[in-house]
């Protein structure tokens, strides 16, 4: 599909609780290249939850701001995800509201076309997230999972943009593999 006619809904994020979060900066960078949307940037520091356990959700039931960002993926056409890795694995802040939301329903994303995303200051650009997001969000989907990774998040994206061309054209390969991807 090439320029989208209608408006199309994108949820974006970055899978950090931190207030600077360089994965929110892609994340919304990324969704920016996709023409013709309505973009909602969630930040995941408005959808505070306790820790996950069996124990509190059968004493206290799941909470509110669980069903409030899975209300955000069921308005979206498409979600843009940037991870943040922790110690080779997701954030704790992202990890426990996958974690409440899948309570709610297993199929966390709908079904809905996904963008992954990694980026992180050193030379691997959050890659071993990204791998492993790839391979847990590609279980029993129809349709493939566009990846990329910025390496070295300092150095080339300044001034809200990608300044390495071959990361740049990268960015956009898998942005346009998202695309095709969306309906409105």
């Amino acid at each position: 599909m090439g320029i989208l006619s209608m408006k199309t809904q994108i949820l974006a994020f970055g899978a950090s609780n931190s207030r600077q979060s360089i994965n929110k900066q892609l994340a919304q960078f990324a969704a920016e290249q996709i023409p013709n949307i309505d973009l909602d940037l969630a930040d995941l520091n408005d959808f505070e939850l306790p820790i996950f356990s069996v124990d509190l959700e059968k004493k206290a039931g799941i909470p509110e701001a669980a069903y409030r960002f899975r209300d955000k993926i069921e308005l979206a056409n498409g979600i843009v995800i940037s991870l943040a890795e922790h110690n080779g694995s997701f954030s704790a802040a992202y990890k426990n509201l996958f974690d409440w939301m899948s309570r709610i329903d297993a199929n966390v994303w709908m079904n809905k076309p996904l963008l992954l995303l990694a980026t992180s200051p050193g030379a691997r650009g959050g890659k071993g997230v990204l791998e492993h997001a790839k391979k847990l969000y590609s279980f029993r989907r129809e349709l493939p999972v566009p990846t990329f990774s910025l390496p070295k998040f300092n150095t080339n994206f300044e001034e809200g943009t990608i300044k390495d061309e071959q990361l740049y054209t990268a960015l956009m390969t898998s942005v346009k593999q998202f695309i095709a991807q969306l309906t409105p």
